[in-house]
């Protein structure tokens, strides 16, 4: 199965992750449970930097930490050389813990709270990308307050509609991200005349799990024109953002890193040229390109049975809580029966979660053998947007995550109780 981890083996029957039986991970850490396989990381990260070799100029990416901003996932993918995206204080702060170096800090969001912003400032991240018009007086005088001149960035809305899901397209000309390109341009000049600001460039991002290589081109051409109709030239940076698309299902393709990357910046370089432009610093954003491919989830199958209308159902300790992404987006993935992983299929199943919808449904139809209540079941591709954007709905408690590199197992994030959500109360 293509879209496993780089360390998954199955041997005798069994899922392997980096050495160790998927099962086993499961009866010591307990179910449901994020496994991430540290080489994945590693290899995928890696990639963005041999890519982003290729371009002619300076170029760095900065990993996307709402993807999935696990301690121990940013600091695998910070030793790479990747800075960091952050998009909250919380973000910020979970990036730093991980060693990301603050001058390669890239902070987003449509409505930065003074806390954000005053953290980004103090941690002396090195750049701030300006989403609106009035966050340009918010940013200078927090900076000001600091005695620092804040490097920024306007992020810019190309109007330009990536075909993929419509809850995470953020080009177009009604997105709630960024601003029109009139708006982008006046804020530009605007931050000249600010004291504590140091206007840096133009950033772009048109949505998520992008698999055309074409759709990247298309913005890198609107941008290259619009430097060269306004004479933006001087500009040091170019940020394209990230949102390059992963395989979750075996019925689904993604953008190869990092042939597509290298052609990607090879193009912006072209077109640059072509035009009598310098080069200015390029920066990517990856973020489920590296993390989605190296976590799998781990489940353990409860209730099993079939409807009047021919649906069987298995049920498993988790859901819509540990992985949102199917009921938000009708997102496609595979299952493995942990301990049988080779048998051959013999029935077809819609994978249930536990929780009180009934759009709680991990996977509508998988063929897999005859299960039995007690089976350890994985889910590949659950690396990026399952940890980062789970809840605690119907009061269960959040999974805990496992390192796996090497033969070797390490406890990441402890697994949350019921007593540590009930504390909350008052």
């Amino acid at each position: 199965m293509n879209v496993l981890p780089e360390s998954a083996r199955v041997e005798g029957g069994r899922l392997m992750l980096a050495g160790i039986p998927a099962a086993d991970l499961a009866a010591e850490f307990g179910t449901p449970l994020y496994v991430y396989c540290s080489q994945t990381l590693r290899q995928r990260a890696s990639a963005f930097v041999e890519a982003l070799d290729s371009y002619p100029g300076a170029a760095r990416a900065v990993f996307a930490c709402k993807a999935n901003a696990t301690v121990a996932v940013l600091a695998e993918v910070f030793a790479q050389g990747l800075g960091a995206d952050v998009a909250t204080e919380g973000e910020l702060a979970a990036a730093l813990r991980a060693g990301g170096r603050p001058e390669l800090m890239v902070v987003h969001g449509n409505n930065k709270s003074d806390a954000d912003i005053r953290q980004a400032v103090l941690a002396g991240a090195g750049l701030i990308v300006v989403d609106h018009a009035g966050e340009l007086d918010q940013v200078e005088a927090i900076a000001a307050e600091s005695g620092v001149v804040q490097r920024v960035a306007v992020r810019i809305t190309p109007g330009i509609v990536a075909d993929t899901h419509a809850k995470i397209v953020t080009g177009h000309d009604t997105s709630k991200f960024g601003l029109a390109p009139p708006d982008a341009l006046d804020a530009l000049e605007a931050a000249e005349a600010l004291p504590h600001l140091e206007p840096a460039g133009l950033h772009v991002h048109i949505g998520s799990q992008i698999r055309d290589l074409g759709t990247y081109e298309r913005v890198a051409d609107w941008l290259v024109e619009l430097i060269s109709e306004h004479g933006l030239g001087d500009l040091p940076l170019l940020d394209l953002g990230g949102g390059f698309g992963i395989a979750h299902s075996e019925l689904e393709i993604e953008l190869p890193v990092p042939d597509a990357v290298e052609a990607l910046v090879l193009h912006v370089a072209e077109r640059l040229i072509a035009q009598g432009l310098p080069l200015p610093e390029l920066l990517l954003e990856p973020g489920r390109s590296i993390a989605g491919p190296a976590g799998v989830t781990l489940y353990t199958v409860g209730a099993i049975k079939s409807t009047a209308g021919g649906v069987t159902y298995a049920a498993v300790d988790g859901g819509m809580s540990d992985n949102p992404r199917p009921a938000l987006y009708g997102a496609r993935y595979d299952a493995i029966v942990c301990d049988r992983a080779d048998d051959p299929p013999s029935t077809t199943y819609a994978i249930a979660g536990k929780h009180c919808e009934s759009g709680d449904v991990l996977i509508d139809a998988v063929d897999l053998p005859e299960l039995r209540s007690g089976d350890v079941l994985a889910t590949p591709a659950t690396g990026a947007y399952a940890a980062s954007m789970a809840s605690t709905y119907n009061l269960v408690p959040r999974p805990a995550a496992v390192m796996v590199d090497g033969g070797r197992a390490r406890l990441a994030q402890r697994r949350e109780t019921v007593g540590g959500l009930l504390a909350r109360e008052l």
